[in-house]
């Protein structure tokens, strides 16, 4: 992966780093990668971008939710908040953009939130993103968390 790009806004893709991604599926032992592709999937099943995971079911899975970081998020976020009424647990891994509105609207009254401390190192990147990143993790509903 070319980390020039993948740090400048030419690209919304940032690269789960799989130790990360290991320590929260020893917990939650994920069924399906909601946005990946062949290079970068992180379980068996996965939904890329030609599936379009925007248009599929995700309930009652176990979900690893990296969305792509543009102007797209607000719609990958409220659709994890909306297959957890179905059902599904999605931990998604997203920018700490606490002063936005798909933050306040999805992810502060119904995710459970911790925030990483220091900067992630996506894909092969030698150093941290420019931005501070939060793991959101919406329950389905009829949890009783």
């Amino acid at each position: 992966m070319n980390t020039d790009l993948m740090f400048s806004s030419a690209t919304d893709q940032w690269a789960t780093p799989r130790a990360f991604f290991s320590e929260w599926d020893a917990i939650y032992r994920f069924e399906l990668d909601v946005c990946a592709d062949a290079q970068n999937a992180k379980c068996r099943r996965y939904f890329s971008e030609q599936d379009n995971g925007l248009a599929q079911d995700w309930a009652p899975n176990r979900c690893w939710m990296n969305p792509p970081y543009g102007r797209e998020i607000r719609r990958w976020v409220r659709k994890a908040y909306e297959e957890s009424l179905r059902g599904a647990t999605v931990v998604c891994l997203l920018p700490a953009r606490t002063d936005t509105a798909w933050w306040h609207e999805y992810i502060l009254p119904y995710a459970k939130v911790s925030f990483i401390r220091g900067r992630l190192k996506f894909g092969d990147a030698k150093n941290g993103a420019p931005f501070p990143s939060a793991v959101a993790v919406f329950y389905p509903r009829t949890s009783q968390r």
